[in-house]
C-alpha cells in the first residue's frame, strides 16, 4: 500500500469461508490503481463516497448503496470527497455462485452501483458476519439471497421448478431436529432435492429462508422458556443459541425489542 498513503487508511480481512473473501477498509484519496478480479466483488459503502472507473465511466457509490463489479472487469478506486470512504466487500468465486444458479447465466448488474433494496439487503446479510463465522446454514442462505437479488436486479427471470413436498419434508425435519446444528445439506437430504433448489423451494412455499425459519422457531421456544421462569441466559442455550448476546441479537432483529424488556412487559399483564 506504500508509505505515501495517509496514516488514517486501514484495511482488515474478515473471517474467510470457501469461495468467499471478506474485506473492510477506509481510504482517503487514491485507494487502488486499475486492476481486475476473477471473482464478483459485492460490497456496501458504509460512509463517504466511493468513486471508481468502471467500463469506461466514473461511478460513485454513496453511503448505503451496493457495489457490484462483474468478474474480469477493470476498475480502480478512490475517495469521492476529502472525508474518505469506508466500505465492506465480499469477493465471490463465480464457480460458487454458479452452484446456486444451477447453470443459469451469470447476472450482470449494469453500472456497478445499485440502490435497489433487494440487493442492498442481500449484500448486508452477506457482509454482516465479519468477526464471527456464520453457521453453514446462515452462509448458504446469504449466498442464495445474493444470487436471487443479482438475478432480479439484472432483470433475469426466476429460476424454474418448485417441489412443495421436498420443502415440506425439510420443514418437518427442522421441527424434529430444532436444537441440533442444522445445515442446508441435511435439509436437502431430508427433502430429497439438491440444496440450492431446496433453499429456493423453501422460500417459495414458506415465505422465508431455511435459516430464518430455524431462527424464528428457536426464538419462539426461547420466549416460552422465559415465560416459564427460566433465566434469559439459560433460555438462550436451551433454545439452541450460543449465548444470551446471540439470542438478544436475533430477538431484536425479529421483534424490535430486547428480550429482557419483552419479558418485563409480559409479566405486567
Amino acid at each position: 500500500m506504500g508509505n505515501s498513503r495517509p496514516a488514517t487508511d486501514w484495511l482488515r480481512r474478515g473471517l474467510q469461508a470457501e469461495g468467499v473473501d471478506l474485506v473492510e477498509a477506509f481510504f482517503q484519496g487514491a485507494a487502488y490503481g486499475p486492476h481486475r478480479h476473477d471473482s464478483y466483488a459485492i460490497g456496501l459503502t458504509m460512509a463517504g463516497v466511493q468513486s471508481f472507473r468502471y467500463r469506461s465511466s466514473m461511478r460513485h457509490s454513496l453511503s448505503g448503496q451496493a457495489l457490484v463489479l462483474h468478474p474480469d472487469e477493470v476498475h480502480d478506486g478512490q475517495a469521492g470527497t476529502d472525508a474518505g470512504f469506508h466500505y465492506r466487500i465480499a469477493y465471490l468465486a463465480p464457480a460458487l455462485l454458479q452452484q446456486v444458479l444451477g447453470g443459469a447465466p451469470l447476472p450482470f448488474v449494469d453500472g456497478g452501483v445499485s440502490a435497489d433494496g433487494r440487493l442492498v439487503r442481500a449484500a448486508r446479510g452477506l457482509l454482516s458476519n465479519f468477526d464471527a463465522p456464520p453457521s453453514s446454514l446462515e452462509r448458504d442462505d446469504a449466498l442464495v439471497d445474493i444470487a436471487t437479488a443479482l438475478r432480479q436486479v439484472a432483470g433475469q427471470p426466476d429460476l424454474p421448478g418448485g417441489d412443495f413436498l421436498a420443502a415440506q419434508r425439510a420443514r418437518e425435519y427442522i421441527h424434529d431436529a430444532l436444537l441440533s446444528p442444522l445445515t442446508l445439506e441435511q435439509l436437502a437430504q431430508a427433502g430429497g432435492r439438491d440444496r440450492w433448489s431446496l433453499s429456493r423451494d423453501f422460500r417459495r412455499y414458506f415465505g422465508t429462508s431455511p435459516h430464518r425459519y430455524v431462527t424464528l422457531r428457536r426464538l419462539e421456544l426461547a420466549r416460552q422458556l422465559m415465560l416459564n421462569g427460566l433465566p434469559l441466559a439459560d433460555s438462550a442455550v436451551h433454545a439452541g443459541f450460543a449465548d444470551q448476546p446471540h439470542l438478544t441479537r436475533h430477538f431484536v432483529a425479529a421483534y424490535g425489542i430486547a428480550p429482557g424488556r419483552w419479558l418485563r412487559l409480559n409479566r405486567r399483564q
